[in-house]
């Protein structure tokens, strides 16, 4: 777990993805790369998701997990592809509890108190806040992080390039998912010199170095 959260802490940002077809992963993970950002979540809201999750997997510069999942049963999918991280929307103690016995590093979706409460029970002290900006947005955040000072966030739902930086400025934010640079249209229309630049702006806002490799 903590290599991957280290990994997330250098990049802030985490582009969230909804692959149509398993052969844009290649030229997808490209693109990234070239605007300097090694790392994806293949979200499972596609059916050639788990697919995508393992072209990508193959190689060794790129960090990628699996997003939108709701079962022990698709974390093992995404596992067995070579997902290296696992991102739910909401907490699923069995889901959870799953990845933490098989040493995957998990990040439930939590958006009140008693999510919270439940991810502290199972030792977590890094979880998606979602949606965002639909659950209050920064705001929100620096309320719950009075009471849970020991826990870092990664916020998705809403965030854009507008709003990137109020995020990243709060310290107990530990990296955003956004898909703003990665929009499914421009993926099946094949422009890839978009996501590029709207990934080195992205890193710009964030104020962090671009890589080509993961760090």
């Amino acid at each position: 777990m903590s290599q991957i959260v280290e990994w997330l802490d250098a990049f802030k940002l985490v582009p969230v993805v909804a692959l149509e077809s398993h052969c844009s992963a290649e030229p997808l993970a490209e693109a990234l790369v070239e605007g300097g950002l090694p790392c994806a979540e293949i979200t499972l809201r596609t059916d050639e998701a788990i697919e995508g999750i393992r072209t990508l997997a193959q190689r060794d510069d790129f960090l990628v997990g699996a997003g939108t999942v709701h079962s022990v049963a698709q974390a093992q999918q995404v596992v067995d592809a070579g997902a290296r991280f696992v991102v739910s929307p909401g907490l699923n103690p069995k889901t959870v509890q799953w990845c933490l016995d098989h040493h995957v590093p998990v990040f439930p979706g939590v958006s009140t108190p008693t999510d919270l409460e439940m991810a502290l029970e199972f030792g977590l002290t890094v979880v998606k806040f979602f949606p965002a900006e639909a659950m209050g947005g920064v705001r929100m955040l620096r309320a719950l992080s009075g009471p849970y000072g020991g826990v870092r966030f990664m916020p998705t739902g809403g965030i854009r390039q507008e709003n990137l930086r109020q995020y990243l400025a709060l310290p107990q934010v530990i990296a955003c998912g956004g898909s703003w640079m990665v929009k499914s249209e421009w993926i099946q229309q094949g422009d890839f010199e978009t996501i590029t630049r709207l990934t080195s702006e992205g890193l710009e806002l964030a104020g962090v170095p671009k890589r080509k490799r993961l760090p």
